[in-house]
């Protein structure tokens, strides 16, 4: 723990705090991944500025073949791929090319709702501030948690939790929402299979 005087932000506001495209652009992301104030958005927004600052620094540098920089950018994509933003095999464009929603998706906020875990964003984070989740056999109480690609299969619910019971209400909830998501994409398919058939006749009654 550091020295309480030397405390540092870890974002950066906007200049013009008063733009009305940008504030709607910003409530919209906010609404969609539960977070709790601006400040959980900028601070994801200074991750991804740092990687794109790293990136256009390395381009400049790897075009004189300076090893370092070699070095610095393979170290790079290897954290990147760790926590399954971007591939092995990516390049500096990619990196410049990431956006605000790649970092807001590797959020242990955001996993917990995918994983089906609850039923909305801020219900998941309700649920990690109050100890019903675990991550890698651990119960972890910070919603903003960037999530590395080898725990992501272990966040399931904390056994002491009242959640681990599948006749709680939330779980029966849960798992007709899971039902239901289940029965629409075979819909969807049909659906798909039946108009590609038709569209098969319709061709071979124009020949």
């Amino acid at each position: 723990m550091g020295d309480p005087k030397f405390q540092r932000k870890t974002y950066s506001t906007p200049r013009h705090p008063w733009e009305k495209t940008r504030i709607d652009e910003e409530r919209a992301v906010l609404s969609k991944y539960g977070l709790k104030n601006k400040r959980e958005l900028w601070k994801a927004q200074s991750i991804l500025d740092s990687y794109r600052t790293q990136a256009r620094f390395l381009q400049a540098q790897l075009r004189t073949g300076n090893q370092v920089s070699l070095a610095q950018f393979q170290m790079m994509i290897k954290k990147l791929n760790r926590y399954r933003i971007l591939g092995e095999n990516a390049t500096l464009d990619d990196v410049l090319s990431l956006s605000l929603e790649s970092i807001l998706e590797r959020r242990f906020q955001n996993l917990v709702y995918r994983k089906h875990l609850a039923s909305t964003q801020k219900q998941a984070r309700q649920l990690i501030t109050h100890g019903h989740i675990l991550l890698n056999g651990r119960r972890v109480s910070i919603p903003g948690l960037m999530v590395e690609a080898t725990v992501e299969d272990s966040i399931t619910y904390d056994p002491s939790s009242i959640l681990i019971d599948e006749d709680h209400p939330l779980r029966r909830a849960l798992a007709g929402v899971k039902e239901s998501a289940e029965e629409e994409v075979p819909a969807a398919e049909s659906a798909s299979s039946e108009e590609e058939e038709k569209a098969a006749e319709g061709d071979e009654n124009t020949q």
